[in-house]
């Protein structure tokens, strides 16, 4: 594999020295703060809004910030912070909610807002210094509030208003603490990077250590010494994720790592032989293919359920991983993409939210009974960062910018039962619209291309016959986080061409259309 100079160099430091923690109140936008500052080459996480600040003492972060959250401070079971945390001498940035909280505690008064705003505002600046330093006297900032500050007492001074709110921005008039109500970490926010930058490097005095090659310096001896000379096994998908876990081990461990690709015949067109050209070519390793797809296909024979389906599936591919596993000598861990938004969303960080969003498939790893230990080298880092580090480790650009692809493959793009007919239908679709984003260099613009095959069936006209055929939905978005999504506004041709394509090439399609749905209210994937 191409080495690379930036990994590969000594004088690693202290990834971990700076941290800023982000106390999170419910605010749909926690991971996203924490992703900005990390932009900043400061190394950010998320903690539950309850820690103690003796704990935070401990963790001796650099700044701190309160997210925004859906509560009212004036509520009787509004979550509140340790009121501690104010007196440790610490940089604190409160958003939204954050500024709110900060605001009552120090005796400021907070109402429901006579004029509610969300969406776009304009700020007048009164105060260019620190926080809000190097802005333009009047900038656009992105609202989300039906409460605001009314009065601040006289331990804080204004720093910015809106024609409806008159506190937009505040400072401790002794202590290094802030207040915004609008967000800095939305996109809507143009300065928002600016502001955020200010705060951890001027006001917190970071000097950005966090960067993906030290990351991956210190990730590869961290795994040097814990693994020794045992064997690691990484299930293989094609997806950036388990690629880069695969290249952090293959520089760690080289010959020691055995991956195991399971081929459950819902994979996309021609992507088995893809990941083995790939792994062949940058992995100098053991490959395991296992060809599941009949044993697959006979599992999941008359279930229409998406959640059956899935269930079906990663049972199934646990049996196969089990058996594959089970003869290879001396294995001991097993390796996984988990991602730090797993980590958050399933409860399992330490000083984490305690609430579980969601049971996430990768955190805990496969059942215990596999009998190994795990081994989750990103479990730190976002998506963004996993891609970053994919570049650090010179993998190729194909891999890098792949789009997702769900656990349970072309199956749940596939509604109602899963047949051999309708994924031969749907593999080329989807090829065909992947290709034709690609050929119009709109894939690196998107974040997630694919075809799905309707249960429904129409009539149409083709030549001089009479065809009632299946109908194509084109799903295609844009998204930052995933979390929320908007359908991307794609060139009519391009869609022209797509559509005329699949008619024309798959035979048993004689319809597409285009799905325009937002997540919310609708998700991604269609199940």
């Amino acid at each position: 594999m191409q080495e690379t100079s930036s990994v590969n160099s000594p004088g690693a430091t202290d990834i971990y020295s700076e941290r800023v923690l982000v106390l999170d109140f419910g605010s749909q936008y926690a991971q996203l703060i924490a992703r900005r500052v990390r932009e900043q080459n400061v190394y950010c996480e998320i903690v539950r809004h309850d820690i103690t600040a003796e704990r935070i003492a401990e963790l001796a972060p650099r700044g701190i910030i309160l997210s925004g959250g859906p509560s009212s401070v004036y509520e009787p079971d509004a979550p509140k912070c340790d009121p501690g945390i104010f007196d440790l001498d610490i940089p604190v940035l409160g958003i939204c909610y954050g500024m709110q909280l900060m605001c009552e505690r120090f005796g400021g008064n907070v109402r429901n807002a006579s004029a509610r705003e969300y969406g776009h505002a304009h700020i007048k600046i009164t105060d260019p210094t620190d926080l809000l330093a190097g802005l333009p006297d009047e900038t656009d900032v992105w609202m989300s509030h039906g409460d605001q500050v009314e009065q601040i007492s006289g331990l804080f001074r204004p720093l910015a208003s809106t024609r409806t709110c008159p506190v937009a921005a505040m400072r401790h008039v002794e202590r290094k603490q802030f207040g915004i109500q609008f967000h800095p970490e939305v996109t809507h926010t143009p300065l928002g990077s600016q502001i955020l930058r200010n705060f951890v490097i001027s006001v917190c005095g970071c000097e950005g250590t966090w960067k993906l090659g030290d990351f991956a310096r210190e990730t590869i001896a961290r795994i040097r010494e814990e693994v020794g000379t045992a064997r690691v096994i990484c299930g293989l998908s094609g997806g950036v994720d388990s690629s880069v876990v695969a290249a952090l081990l293959y520089r760690a461990i080289g010959d020691q790592l055995s991956c195991i690709l399971v081929d459950n015949g819902l994979l996309r067109k021609d992507e088995e032989a893809a990941v083995i050209a790939e792994f062949s070519s940058h992995f100098k390793t053991d490959l395991h293919v296992v060809n599941a797809r009949e044993r697959f296909l006979k599992k999941l024979e008359g279930i229409s359920d998406p959640q059956e389906k899935r269930k079906c599936i990663g049972y199934e591919f646990i049996e196969c991983f089990k058996e594959e596993a089970s003869k290879i000598e001396n294995a001991k861990y097993l390796a996984q993409g988990t991602l730090y938004p797993d980590v958050i969303e399933s409860g399992a960080a330490v000083d984490g939210p305690a609430a579980v969003i969601k049971l996430h498939h990768n955190v805990g790893g496969l059942p215990a009974e596999l009998g190994f230990d795990l081994v989750e080298p990103l479990r730190d880092l976002f998506k963004d960062e996993v891609r970053k580090l994919g570049i650090e480790l010179g993998l190729p650009e194909d891999i890098v910018w792949r789009h997702p692809f769900p656990g349970p493959g072309l199956a749940v793009r596939c509604l109602g039962e899963v047949t051999e007919e309708k994924l031969a239908i749907l593999r080329e679709a989807d090829a065909i619209v992947v290709n034709e984003i690609k050929s119009a260099g709109l894939y690196r613009q998107t974040s997630q291309t694919f075809a799905v095959l309707l249960p429904v069936q129409s009539v149409g006209v083709m030549g001089d016959a009479r065809t009632y055929d299946n109908a194509v939905c084109v799903r295609c978005v844009d998204t930052d986080d995933f979390m929320t999504a908007t359908w991307s506004d794609l060139p009519y041709e391009v869609l022209a061409r797509i559509s005329t394509r699949i008619i024309n090439e798959v035979k048993g399609v004689n319809r597409v259309c285009y799905d325009i749905s937002t997540k919310p209210p609708a998700t991604i994937e269609w199940e």
